[in-house]
């Protein structure tokens, strides 16, 4: 399993951060730069990362990390069995994200599922949806969940385990099952 951050990354009280020292196998993808992102390095990074590994992988991205996962050229897009994408970004309104732009719009070669939140500050609900629909991915809305991150209230964010879980059950290989009380403490 990859862990995909976003801008600036995950700080330690991240979902993702807990996910990363918890889940067995998880491995974060460290970029060089997290504060002035550059597509060119962090796919390059990702696929790294992503061909690196001797088995299939998992993506768990969230935010700039999503649109960066969907950049993934096609020699390491096929090692990808699957991805659960989060609260992506939209690069074209943030000058400093810009370099992402355009979005691939090209339908994704594994599943995936999008978590898309109706207030979400940095993608409007039905730019995530135009997102979900053009890579083929299964959509999650919620409400009310801002970026899905520490800011907006999600620690451990047990739904997103769920969610992952549900992801991997017809993989090969599954996420076992975690104890979401040990990732909050």
């Amino acid at each position: 399993m990859l862990i995909v951050p976003g801008w600036h990354g995950s700080g330690p009280g991240h979902w993702q951060s807990l996910w990363a020292a918890q889940l067995p196998g998880a491995e974060r993808v460290e970029q060089d730069d997290w504060v002035v992102p550059k597509r060119e390095a962090w796919v390059r990074r990702l696929e790294e990362c992503v061909l690196a590994r001797p088995e299939p992988v998992v993506i768990v991205a969230h935010s700039l990390g999503c649109i960066a996962t969907t950049h993934l050229r096609p020699e390491a897009a096929t090692r990808v069995a699957g991805a659960l994408l989060v609260a992506p970004a939209d690069p074209e309104r943030r000058a400093q994200l810009i370099d992402f732009a355009p979005v691939p719009s090209a339908s994704l070669p594994y599943r995936s599922v999008l978590v898309a939140s109706s207030n979400d500050p940095f993608c409007p609900i039905r730019l995530a949806g135009a997102y979900a629909r053009a890579w083929g991915s299964e959509l999650v809305r919620l409400q009310n969940a801002g970026h899905v991150n520490v800011d907006s209230g999600h620690g451990a964010w047990p739904l997103g385990l769920a969610l992952l879980q549900s992801l991997t059950a017809g993989l090969s290989w599954s996420c076992a099952p975690v104890d979401t009380a040990a990732l909050q403490a």
